[in-house]
């Protein structure tokens, strides 16, 4: 099996290039559901949270308002830190989990883990090769004002919270342009794809 770690910069486009590479056989495992999913009403990790930062975060049926939450870390670093080491340690787990179901399913696998703070969160060591989705930093904030109905310095503040773009690219192993057509992208990931079937034959 080849255990790769996909991220980018928010806004960059992971989720279509996720679903291009699951189109061609990819086994995905998506850390931002696993967060989502590990944070459900009743959950230990929910439990933490609204301990924390107080029942005002909970919309009516339970659940974690994400954008009340984002608001809150977004601007606050220090309680951005408190979310991450409620969250990250029961994501992991779970991971684990899932990569071992998809070993034990095709041990031929190529799965591909869509992490969004890879490089943040110095993680390069937990995979066989990285890839990095990316475009300018000036598209990133287009996009997310048009995706998240935020204003520009809402959309400066998110960015902030990661590290710049051209920062990644020297970290990648593969870096997948994606300012062209879904075309141009699509021909990118049908190459980048027969190299990682090449390099999962090698191993």
């Amino acid at each position: 099996m080849l255990n790769i770690g996909l991220t980018g910069g928010i806004a960059c486009g992971k989720s279509t290039v996720s679903e291009m590479f699951v189109r061609l056989g990819a086994h995905l495992i998506d850390f931002d559901k696993i967060a989502h999913e590990v944070q459900e009403p009743g959950k230990p990790a929910w439990q933490e949270i609204a301990d924390y930062f107080g029942r005002d975060i909970l919309d009516q049926d339970k659940k974690i308002n994400r954008n009340k939450m984002a608001a809150i870390v977004f601007n606050q670093p220090e309680k951005l830190k408190v979310l991450n080491s409620i969250v990250h340690p029961r994501v992991f787990e779970e991971w684990e989990v899932r990569l071992e179901k998809i070993k034990a399913n095709d041990p031929h696998a190529i799965a591909l883990s869509d992490v969004p703070l890879l490089f943040e969160g110095q993680m390069q060591f937990l995979f066989d090769l990285t890839i990095l989705v990316m475009i300018t930093s000036e598209e990133q904030i287009c996009r997310l004002i048009a995706r998240n109905c935020l204003t520009q310095d809402e959309a400066q503040a998110r960015l902030s919270c990661q590290m710049p773009i051209n920062d990644k690219i020297g970290l990648a192993d593969i870096v997948i342009d994606n300012r062209g057509t879904i075309g141009d992208t699509e021909k990118e990931v049908e190459r980048v794809w027969q190299e990682l079937r090449r390099r999962e034959k090698l191993k």
